[in-house]
């Protein structure tokens, strides 16, 4: 069984593996945005409510963001390969089901086990690559990884369309069936097996804690509307708040005996905003293209292709300018970051004033152009914002610092998914659809996106001036273990 030392060409096979679980990156990323355009469909065949509806995005968010801190650890404690293993064969097997679901509650609890077993999945992928790899192969390995989680996310949408408009909705899962068994045969025979030196064990208390909190925030956000707000509701989510306080205790209590979380993340000023800032971010940029399909496909009648290539305005944009964030973030990090962050305000901010002077009579190409300048300034922040985020973590804790990073971001994703829902059905209300009042409640939801981009702005100064790339470059000469 390899550890955690590196020995050069002790994994031949490296390049076959590292493609092998990106293959699986790649599925699960995929599921995170391919459902978004179909979800009309979804709701249709299915008489999903509401709620329903959010729960299909959010189950899986959420569920990955509760158990991705979890699942690195149990990989770390029990073997990674055999955490991996597990974690495809549980994601194809609720992508299957996903695709046979008879009912909104079928589909909605197929997405949560989706959420689930990629948990367990994605957090062996960067360990993988830790234990395979030395410098300067590794900063290789994670550039391709790079490549794939934005390529899968701007494919998403338009695959979603292409299955959605031919085979059917249920493909947008059953295509990750045969994904799923090409990366669990080829994991099986090439990826090594390996897991820490260091004797862990799993903090149950703090997953029970940490999960416990979650959920009272975020049940009633998702079902409040659809119960009419009871006051049980409004008091579950206050009672949140001491509940991640407690979690927090408990972690300092429980220092040097495994906590879930290592204290001293806490400790770490830069580290903490960074995190903040992280799922204000992501809870914007995730959850603003439902607000659209709500309006456009469901209010509107616009097609699923129609829907996903204006959509892609982001992701070009995002494009045209990530290289830039890649190649002088090791110097210019924290400006990228605040620039663009303002972009992203920017373009945000003339979707919402088209929207309000247009309404329904919107055009394609005028949602495109001001998507493309979000993206723009998105391509700016989110390939070197984690990296910004840990350059502030010492060495000693940047593998628990990437999981809470993770964490973070899949946490943001899912409360930005039932902030907007809880925000845009408050406006329409209940009575017949009207496709006036569904515009207007679509501009005023995206002032949440842009309100988070903008409060994320006030962050900023807190973060490190400059990404750990630079310091990966110069100690590839001395670095000969997978930290």
């Amino acid at each position: 069984m390899a550890t955690e030392s590196y020995r050069r060409g002790e994994f031949p096979r490296r390049w076959f593996a590292l493609f092998i679980v990106l293959t699986a990156m790649f599925m699960n990323q995929l599921d995170v945005t391919i459902v978004n355009v179909a979800l009309p469909y979804i709701q249709r065949d299915l008489g999903a409510g509401v709620s329903l509806q959010q729960w299909i995005l959010a189950g899986f968010a959420l569920a990955f963001a509760l158990l991705l801190v979890t699942g690195g650890r149990l990989g770390d404690i029990t073997g990674r390969k055999k955490v991996f293993l597990t974690g495809v064969a549980g994601f194809t097997a609720a992508s299957a089901l996903a695709g046979l679901a008879q009912s909104g509650e079928m589909m909605a609890a197929a997405r949560v086990a989706q959420g689930v077993f990629a948990a367990l999945m994605v957090p062996q992928v960067l360990s993988v690559i830790q234990v395979m790899f030395q410098p300067p192969e590794r900063l290789k390995a994670m550039g391709l990884l790079g490549v794939v989680v934005p390529f899968a996310s701007i494919t998403g949408p338009v695959v979603g369309a292409l299955l959605t408009a031919g085979p059917g909705w249920r493909w947008i899962f059953w295509v990750n069936v045969p994904i799923g068994v090409l990366a669990f045969s080829g994991a099986a025979r090439l990826v090594p097996e390996s897991k820490s030196d260091r004797p862990l064990r799993l903090d149950i208390p703090g997953v029970l804690l940490l999960g416990l909190a979650s959920i009272m925030l975020m049940f009633p956000l998702v079902q409040g509307h659809e119960l009419g707000w009871p006051v049980w509701t409004v008091v579950s989510m206050a009672l949140s708040l001491p509940l991640f306080a407690l979690f927090g205790i408990y972690q300092f209590r429980t220092e040097g005996a495994s906590p879930l979380v290592p204290p001293a993340l806490f400790r770490n000023r830069s580290f903490v905003a960074g995190s903040v800032l992280m799922a204000l971010v992501f809870s914007g940029i995730m959850s603003y293209l439902i607000v659209l399909v709500w309006d456009f496909q469901v209010a509107h009648g616009w097609s699923p292709l129609r829907m996903a290539l204006t959509g892609l305005g982001w992701t070009i944009g995002l494009g045209l300018t990530a290289n830039i964030a890649v190649r002088y973030g090791a110097v210019a990090g924290r400006r990228l970051i605040g620039l663009g962050l303002a972009v992203m305000v920017a373009g945000m901010a003339a979707l919402i004033l088209v929207l309000r002077h247009y309404g329904g009579a919107t055009d394609s190409w005028q949602v495109f152009a001001c998507l493309l300048v979000a993206g723009m300034g998105s391509g700016l922040v989110v390939p070197i914002l984690v990296d910004l985020v840990l350059a502030g973590v010492p060495a000693r804790d940047a593998g628990a610092g990437s999981g809470v990073a993770n964490a973070t971001i899949q946490l943001g994703t899912a409360v930005g998914v039932a902030m907007v829902g809880a925000i845009f059905f408050g406006l329409v209300g209940t009575g017949p659809r009207d496709p006036a009042v569904w515009a207007g409640a679509t501009w005023q939801t995206l002032l949440y996106n842009a309100g988070v981009f903008l409060l994320a702005v006030l962050l900023v100064p807190l973060l490190p001036r400059r990404t750990r790339r630079h310091e990966a470059t110069v100690g590839e000469g001395r670095s000969t273990s997978a930290s």
